[in-house]
């Protein structure tokens, strides 16, 4: 097997005017920061939301928390991403549909990453803001409820300040999994970082040596944020709680 080494393969052009192909992997890490960030906020909002209504005392709010969990967790987020790409926009109002398919066709396949991404993992944001509800003293509630607070209150000022302490540690595994789950984005056609790799790939024929750099960047990003989430835990754990000193 005769292969040519070429860690210099970044900086070579791209024969697109005096573009290279570092320039490349950037743009695609631009988009793969887009879709993780964008689905992070998705997933943290629903997430909580669903994971308050699986904590209520009303068998409503919890059949709705537990039937959005079993179903999302338990679809393929391959599956999700095709739907929300392909299917829905057909479901869509005239009006809505209309100007959905104005938009350029990455804008299309960014929202609805974002979207299928988000609502994917909100399921397992919801299951962890429910553990971390449930693991509090029941103290804590009543404690609540005698000093007049209203349930809404209760969750704002006493439960969920406390709760997001405790599953801090599996929220930052989450998060690194939210943006190493928005690769499979480049299958409905963002041009993210794994997109841009494949493509370079073809063109050069360095497979070895692009798929390393790519490697290194998810590698770096994910212990950066790692490291974040490892700081923020340490300076608002409670004592006595998630490892904090007594």
């Amino acid at each position: 097997m005769n292969y040519t080494w070429n860690w210099g393969v970044l900086w070579q052009s791209t024969g697109i005017g005096t573009e290279v192909y570092w320039q490349w992997l950037l743009v695609g890490f631009g988009w793969l920061l887009v879709v993780g960030f964008s689905a992070w906020v998705i997933a943290l909002v629903v997430g909580s939301v669903l994971g308050v209504m699986r904590t209520l005392p009303n068998k409503m709010a919890n059949t709705i928390g537990a039937t959005y969990v079993n179903i999302f967790r338990n679809i393929p987020l391959l599956v999700q991403l095709f739907f929300w790409f392909y299917v829905f926009p057909t479901l869509m109002p005239v009006a809505l549909k209309d100007w959905w398919f104005s938009l350029s066709f990455n804008a299309t396949a960014v929202i609805s990453a974002s979207i299928g991404l988000g609502l994917f993992t909100a399921a397992r944001i919801t299951e962890q803001v429910r553990t971390g509800i449930e693991s509090l003293p029941k103290g804590q509630a009543n404690a609540g409820y005698a000093l007049g607070f209203t349930t809404a209150q209760n969750y704002r000022y006493v439960l969920l300040p406390q709760a997001f302490r405790v599953i801090l540690p599996p929220m930052s595994s989450e998060l690194t999994n939210c943006f190493k789950n928005a690769s499979v984005a480049s299958l409905v056609g963002v041009a993210e970082l794994i997109s841009q790799t494949k493509t370079i790939s073809e063109y050069t024929q360095n497979n070895f040596e692009i798929y390393t750099f790519t490697t290194i960047i998810y590698l770096l990003f994910n212990l950066a944020l790692i490291f974040g989430m490892n700081t923020l835990e340490k300076k608002i754990r409670i004592k006595g709680q998630i490892g904090g000193a007594v």
